[in-house]
Parts: C-alpha cells; structure tokens; sequence
C-alpha cells in the first residue's frame, strides 16, 4: 500500500508579504526622496505617455501623407497635361487660320466660315475674332451661348481694357499670347489668346479666340480625375473659377489625428501663372489608424490618474507639516510686502527666482512676468545693458561691491530712476549656495538733492571765484579763514591776516596781536541779529603792500556752523581814484584857465580902472613938483598931497592885488566863507567890465546869511562869469542905455529840506533862444561869435562840485522876453571839508558838463 502524497504547503501566505515589500522600502526612505519619488513617477508616465503618440501619430502620419501627396501630385500633373495639349491644338488651328489670313488665302467670308466651324466642334471655344493693327474687328463669330460682351460687330473697335493688354503683348513679342482670365463674374470668366498676324514683316492684327474656364474644366478635365478628386480652376489671386473645392468637415476639427484632405496645384501651361489647376483628394475611408491609438491615449491616461492618486494619499500625510510651513512663509512674507526696499532673489545662472512687492511697485512689473527671466531684464535701460551685464557677471561671480552700486532702472511706463543695489549670497540649510539676494532702494530723490546742492555750491564758487573783488569770512577775533576766493589768494594768500589787516583799515583801528590763539568770538553770549541784520559798511583804504586803493565793504553774518563771522568784499579802485585825481587836476587847470580869459577880455577896463590912480599919482607928483619949485607950498598942503597921491597908490594895488589872487592857480581850498564879502570881491572885479560896457549893476545880498564850507575864488569865479555874460548879453540885445542894468540877489533858499543859499543873476538882454537852453551848458557849445563854450560848462561843474545845483530860465513880459535869469544853490552844511580837517574826504572832481550862455 503506497504511503499517500504528503501535501505540500500552499504558497499563498508568501504573496502578502511579497506584495508588501515596496511598501516597506517606501516608508524607510527619508520624506524629502518620497516627495522627489512621488514627483518623478506621474511625470515618467506623462513622458511615456507623450513620447508614444507621437513617435506612433509621427510616423503613420509622414507615411500615409508622403503616399497621399504624391498621388495627388502624379494625378495632377496628368490632368495639366491633358489641358496643356487641349489648348495647344486649339492653339496650332488658330495659328493655321491667322497663316492662312497672312497669305490671304481667304477673305473674311471664309474667316468667318472656318470660325464657325471650329467653335462648333470645340465647346470651350467661345468667339474668333480677327482685329487689324487698329483694333477695329475684320470679322468674327461667337457662339450662341455665349455671354453677350463675346459679341464683336465688324467695324467695331475693341478697347484696350477688354484684351487686358495680351494684344500690346503679342504685337512686341510676335508671337501668341495668352491673356489673364477676364469677366466680372469668376465663374463665367474667360480666357483669350492673341494669335499675331504680320504681312512683309509688318504687325497687321491679331486673330482672338476666347475660351470660357468653365468649359476648359468640363471637356479637358479627365472623368477618372474628375472622380478622384475635387478639382477647380483659380486665378493668380486664389478665386475659384471653375470647379469646387472641399471645405474641412468639423469631424477633421474635432479630431486631431484626422489630417485634412490632400492637394496640390500648378499653373496651366502655356497660359502660365494666371490659370491654375488646384486638386483635393477625397477622403473615403475611416481613420482606423487614429482610432487605434485613441485607445492607446486612453490606457495611458488611466495610468496617469492612477499615479496622481498615489501621489495625492502620499501629499495628505504632509498637510500638518506644510501647513506648519505656510504659516512660517505667511509671517516672513509678511514682513518682506511690509518692506520698503525692493529684495530680488537670482540662482546661480542669473535667473530671477524671487521678488518682493516693494521691487514689484518700484519697477512696475508683475511678479509673474520678472520671475524666471535672465539678463537681460526689462527693467534695464537699454543704453544700460552692457554695464548692467557686465555687472551681473561680476555679481553672480562674487565680486560685487559691499558698500553697493547704483544704477539706473527703467520703470514699465518708460520713465528712469536711480537705485542703489546691495548684493548678499543666499545659503540653503545644508550650507551651499544656491542664488543671490539683492535689495535695491531708491534714491533719485536724495541723489537729486546732493546733485542740486553740488552744483549749487559749483556755481557759487564759480561766481565767487571769478569775482576782480577779493572776497574773505573770518570768525570775529581769529585768523582762522572760513572763506578765501581766487583774488583773496592772490593779494594777501591763504592766510587770515590779509583779511584782518582789511578790517582795522576799514574801521580806522590799530592791528591787534595775531598771535593771540583764542578762536571765540569776542561777541559771545550777546544778541548777534541786530549786526547780521544791519546793512554793509563800506570804506576806501591804501594797502601799502598792494600799492592800490581798496573799497572795502565789511557785513556780519552767522556761519553755517553757528559762529558769528565777518565778511570782507575788497574791490580795487585804484584806476577810479587815479581818473578822479586826473579829472581834478584837469578841472583845476580848467578852472585857471578860465579865470585867465576873463581876465584878458577884461583887459581893457582894467587898464582904465588902473590908468585913473596912475593919473592921478602923476598929476599931484607934479603939482607938487611944480609948486615946490615955486615954492608956493606949505607943509600941510604937501602932507595933503602926499596922502592923496598914497591913497591913488593904494588902490592901484589892490586892484592888482585883486587880479592876482584871482587868476592864480592853486588847489581846491574849501574853508568857512562869508556870502558878503565873496559878493563884494566879484563885484569889485566885474564891475569894472560892466562900467566899459555903460551897464549898471544893482546888487541885494540878504542880512544873516550862514557861512558857506566853500572855495571862494571859485564862487568868486561863477560870479564874474555870470556878471559878465549878462553884460554881454545886454550889450548884444542893444538895449538903451537906461535899460541896461544888471542885478545880483543873494538870499537864503531850501530845497531838498536843506537849508542854503540862492545867488542869482537877471538881465535885460533877449534871453536864452528855447532850442539852446537844454544845450546851453555843452562842453564847446556858445550863442556867441568869439565864444569858447566852457564858461557855462565849467560853472556849473565848480556848483556841482560844491553840491548845488544852477538853473537858467527866461524872463517874460507876457509873450515877450525881457531877460534872462542864471542862478545857483550851495548847500549850508556842505559835505566838504578843510584840508586841513583829520580824516578828510577828496574834493569831488569836477567833469566837463555845461557850457557858455548868451
């Protein structure tokens, strides 16, 4: 008995654990390879996925249209060929009847005849027409179905428009010539061939045959292509002229493996590019190829559902760690969108990976369209590009500056702002770098400010600098320089005694030590508004080191740092001084001048004046003589003689001394004069001119006038000359001897709240002529005949000069002028000084600026 089989055990239990062994290894590994397992395994499938359809789609695609196209293309080419030899027969019969025609072996009954015949035959053929070189029809035939615009009448011209210059074309080429297919409707168009006729080698016309299209593609098209495919004729520009095409079906949109149908087209030869022969094929089978595949596209999509199954149980694990992170995120994002300042993340290749909304706002571009982009960036300027690439490379290489860089950045609307970038590495936690992290602040605001208070502070040393015044701060009490321009430096050096040695001048003040160091001021601790508030001083000092006068303007203001400091503005008017001390000189040389020539034209009357005590000495000096002689003398008859004769002699002497003080030439001599007695030496003098001339001279000099701080020979001289013209005045007027009279008025006068004194002078003569009197006081200007014209000028510069003012007016008698008045004002408390006087202020010079009156 044989033992019985033990049973071997079932397999079974060992597939749960061979099952599950994935699923172990699975859990063992780490969750940042899970998630990359996770990640790789649906995109595996994907790329499975794709790289079958279309390696699959691709090639049965390329082979079944390499094989559908060039069965069209084959199909085609027969179908023109046929046309082409349909079109040249009727050509070669055209071509016979134009020979015929050439040797005139037939007539136009004839023509007409074999026309008739021929469109007969050959439905596509329309009309012939025989024109001559004019265009005017010899004959022609059209077939009853044809259009009506086919009818051409003989005698009738057929216009250029309607060959559509195939006639022109074959008269050059002497050839045939086929026309563009013509007619207002595309699918009643028409064809026309332009046969040449010539006679002795001479054009003598065309003979026209005129094809319809539509009949060319009903009797020349093969039946088996007609079959085959959907066949139509088109013109140059694309319009169906005879034939249909297919329209794509909406099952060849809806599926894409579905190709459209297949076509190809080729000119119609010999007419050329302006007929062509265009051919689908039809598509009568199932696209079984496609659908086979569409069940391929959908087992390995089910795949793909599958594996994004899996890689959502495996995501839910993570929710509470990634939740956790999203929370940290939101909080740092937080405080990057609270951020003023722009942050831009790059990695190593220089691709943007990160922006804050501060970058975003500054820049005006989205997040979206700067993350991912590379160099270069929309945001740079484009005439930037090549410094801002050059910078990047330094950036991505380490090499960029710690304290920053600017550059320019070009927001999206066009407009360009300054920026400051700091560049700083980014380090993931294992400790590599993985990018750039770069912050960029804006300051074109800032930078504007420091450039305007750059180039305001340039363009306040420029100016300062190209001052010819030298131009000094110091603080009160040091000689430290706050300030020197360019003319400073070079007068006095970079040193501050230069500008205290300018203060002292001006104020009139010994120099103190400079070798004291205290640098406070000596005004600490008092009030300084009112010294920045009062105005400058201005004073003119002789630098002996320099060798020029100075105007020296000194002014208190507060410096920038708080101190109190002084400011010197030093001009140099050594050329000014130098022309007023020479137009003194030449005023005073004037002046003598002047006072010479009025004493040579008075000459003559005081050679009178002299001759009478001349005689008068002589006449008792020899009454005397004689008498003693004759003794008939006592000694107080003699004693009486002798004092008259020193009397004569006395005053002989003091009319010469009177012409000498006069005349003599000296320097300005300012002093307290009394009016009276200057009065009196012009008077004395004048008179005797005017006692020549028979004129009286009536004088009124007020009592208690004040004392004058003036030259007196010149006031003696303004009084001569205006004394004297009067008379000369009267003496030119011709007026009778008891009209000529002169008067002097002396009294006091205010103008200008000054109190002073008016001297003027009135005649009896005709007056100033209106025209003259703005002209009168012109440098060698005169109404007279032997004038010089600097009596007036020269006048009026000593009054000026004297701070007065002289005036000229006429004297009326209704309408009528009776005389002429010329006075002038002198101040009381005149601003001139005694030579003599410490701290003495020049005597203005006197300028040329009036003339000699009448």
């Amino acid at each position: 008995m044989s033992a019985e089989p033990v049973p071997t055990p079932s397999p079974a239990p060992a597939a749960p654990a061979s099952s599950h062994w994935w699923k172990r290894w699975w859990r063992r590994l780490p969750p940042a390879r899970q998630d990359r397992f996770a990640t790789f395994a649906p995109l595996l499938s994907v790329l499975l996925f794709l790289s079958a359809i279309v390696v699959a789609i691709a090639y049965l695609r390329y082979e079944e249209l390499d094989r559908e196209q060039e069965a069209v293309t084959r199909d085609v080419e027969y179908a023109q060929q046929r046309l082409r030899l349909r079109l040249l027969e009727r050509q070669e019969q055209l071509m016979r009847l134009a020979r015929e025609l050439d040797n005139r072996e037939i007539h136009a009954e004839e023509f007409t005849f074999q026309a008739e015949t021929l469109v007969s035959q050959f439905p596509e053929l329309q009309a012939i027409t025989w024109m001559d070189s004019r265009r005017e029809v010899q004959a022609s035939y059209t077939s009853p179905s044809a259009p009506s615009r086919l009818y051409r009448p003989v005698g009738s011209t057929i216009g250029v428009s309607e060959t559509d210059g195939s006639f022109e074309l074959a008269r050059e080429l002497r050839q045939p010539v086929y026309s563009r297919p013509m007619g207002d409707n595309p699918r009643n168009a028409t064809l026309m061939l332009q046969v040449p006729l010539t006679e002795q080698g001479r054009f003598n016309g065309t003979v026209m045959g005129e094809y319809t299209v539509d009949g060319l593609m009903r009797f020349g098209m093969p039946p088996e292509i007609m079959a085959r495919y959907a066949v139509a004729l088109l013109d140059d520009s694309g319009k169906v002229l005879a034939g249909n095409l297919q329209t794509p079906t909406s099952v060849w949109r809806l599926l894409p493996w579905s190709n459209p149908p297949m076509e190809h087209e080729v000119p119609v030869s010999p007419v050329g590019n302006g007929l062509l022969l265009k051919a689908q094929g039809y598509r009568t089978s199932q696209d079984i190829v496609g659908t086979g595949f569409f069940w391929v596209i959908g087992a390995l999509s089910a795949l793909t559902v599958w594996m994004l199954l899996g890689t959502w149980r495996h995501t839910r694990k993570r929710v509470q760690a990634q939740q956790a992170l999203v929370a940290e995120t939101n909080f740092r994002r937080a405080m990057e969108n609270s951020m003023l300042t722009g942050m831009r993340a790059l990695d190593m290749q220089g691709r943007i990976t990160y922006v804050n909304p501060a970058f975003c706002s500054m820049t005006g571009w989205t997040e979206a369209e700067l993350v991912g982009r590379t160099a270069p960036f929309p945001y740079w300027p484009e005439e930037d590009q090549e410094t801002l690439t050059a910078r990047l490379k330094d950036e991505l290489s380490g090499q960029s500056t710690p304290g920053g860089f600017e550059v320019r950045v070009r927001r999206r609307n066009g407009s360009i702002f300054d920026a400051r970038m700091y560049v700083s590495p980014l380090i993931d936690p294992k400790g590599q770098q993985t990018g750039w992290m770069t912050s960029m602040t804006d300051i074109t605001e800032p930078k504007r400010i420091r450039e305007e208070l750059s180039a305001s502070y340039e363009r306040f040393t420029t100016v300062l600098e190209s001052l010819d015044s030298a131009v000094s701060v110091a603080p009160l009490g040091s000689d430290e320089m706050l300030f020197a321009n360019k003319m400073y430096r070079l007068w006095f050096g970079t040193r501050g005694q230069g500008h205290r040695r300018l203060v002292d001048l001006a104020s009139h003040q010994p120099q103190p030590n400079s070798d004291e160091g205290d640098a406070v001021d000596s005004f600490a601790g008092m009030p300084t508004e009112p010294l920045t508030d009062a105005g400058a001083e201005n004073a003119e000092v002789f630098v002996d080191e320099l060798g020029r006068w100075l105007e020296v303007r000194t002014r208190y203001l507060t410096w920038v740092d708080g101190r109190l400091a002084q400011m010197v503005i030093a001009s140099d008017i050594t050329p000014r001084r130098q022309a007023e001390e020479q137009a003194a000189r030449q005023a005073e040389r004037a002046q003598t001048a002047s006072r010479l020539i009025t004493m040579g034209e008075m000459a003559s009357s005081v050679a009178h004046e002299l001759n009478q005590p001349l005689t008068a000495i002589s006449n008792y000096c020899n009454g005397m003589i004689s008498r003693i002689q004759d003794q008939r003398i006592t000694t107080d008859e003699m004693l009486a003689a002798l004092e008259k004769t020193a009397r004569q002699a006395q005053r002989a002497g003091q009319i010469i001394q009177r012409i000498r003080a006069f005349v003599k030439r000296s320097e300005p001599n300012p002093t307290l004069s009394e009016v009276p007695q200057m009065v009196s030496n012009a008077l004395e003098l004048a008179d005797i001119e005017l006692r020549r001339h028979q004129v009286r001279l009536n004088s009124y000099v007020a009592a208690r006038l004040p004392l004058l701080m003036v030259d007196p020979i010149l006031i003696e001289q303004v009084l001569i000359n205006l004394i004297k013209n009067a008379g000369e005045a009267i003496v030119q007027a011709d007026r009778p001897v008891g009209e000529r009279q002169v008067e002097l008025r002396v009294g006091p006068k205010r103008e200008d709240d000054q109190e002073g004194v008016e001297f003027a002078v009135r005649d009896s003569g005709n007056g100033v002529p209106p025209e003259m009197i703005e002209r009168i006081y012109e440098a060698f200007y005169s109404t007279k005949s032997e004038g010089m014209g600097i009596g007036l000028k020269l006048c009026r510069s000593i009054v000026e000069s004297h701070h007065g003012r002289m005036h000229v007016e006429n004297l009326y008698n209704g309408a009528q002028v009776v005389g002429c008045c010329f006075s002038f004002w002198i101040p009381a408390a005149s601003r001139l000084q005694h030579p003599g006087t410490a701290n003495a202020t020049p005597t203005p010079a006197v300028t040329p600026t009036d003339n000699e009156g009448a």
